[in-house]
């Protein structure tokens, strides 16, 4: 107890930020599943910080839905329900070129330099290699790098949060899914097109993305 009464402030919110991106991760890539319940020790444990990180950081995971407690019964990892796909589209679809288009206007060049390295490992896929989890992170790479190219906090979190629950769907569906690696590699030319600064054609590549990833949701279902 003493070690932690005398960490640094800055110290406790780095584990605190770190174990939140661990276990949001987890539960976006569904390892850890669908209503599966949540145990903050078994978490302090694996991620090797104490319980005040990982219960800062469920609160967080409660927020944006990736989490739920219950009175009596405990927290749970939320169910995915393919209902709620079309909910989560109609927010993309009109957020998802906004985003685009204010990337490649306000994209620095470091911005700028961390979307052309993501661009390149992209070009590097191999289909035939790839396995889908690898795919899945990849896909979490390059929507982040765009969405903290738009330099607005507000737009980035509301995608962040609205991207972790697409991809949890398609998490579900992804042995039915059969060119992944297609889909990710859709990133290219809206990434050169925000790279560019062009961002009318960004904007319009990230919406066709949006409308392509719920046709192939629905079609596997």
């Amino acid at each position: 107890m003493q070690n932690v009464a005398t960490e640094p402030r800055g110290e406790e919110l780095s584990l605190a930020e770190r174990a939140y991106r661990a276990i949001r991760d987890r539960l976006v890539m569904l390892e850890i599943r669908p209503g599966a319940p949540i145990n903050e020790d078994q978490l302090a444990q694996s991620l090797g910080v104490g319980r005040t990180p990982v219960r800062e950081a469920l609160k967080r995971l409660q927020y944006e839905r990736l989490i739920a407690t219950y009175p009596r019964r405990g927290t749970f990892a939320t169910d995915v329900n393919i209902t709620d796909l079309a909910h989560i589209s109609e927010v993309r679809q009109e957020l998802e070129p906004l985003a685009a288009a204010q990337a490649a206007r306000r994209a620095t060049a470091t911005d700028r330099a961390t979307l052309t390295a993501v661009r390149r490992e992209l070009e590097s896929v191999d289909p035939r290699r790839q396995d889908a989890t690898e795919l899945m992170h990849l896909d979490l790479s390059v929507h982040r790098a765009i969405y903290a190219a738009t330099h607005n906090p507000y737009l980035e979190d509301t995608l962040v949060r609205h991207d972790n629950l697409a991809t949890r769907i398609w998490c579900l569906f992804i042995d039915r899914l059969s060119d992944m690696a297609g889909h990710v590699a859709e990133h290219g030319p809206l990434l050169d097109a925000i790279v560019s600064g062009d961002p009318d054609q960004a904007a319009q590549l990230a919406r066709s993305h949006v409308e392509g990833f719920e046709r192939a949701i629905r079609g596997a279902i």
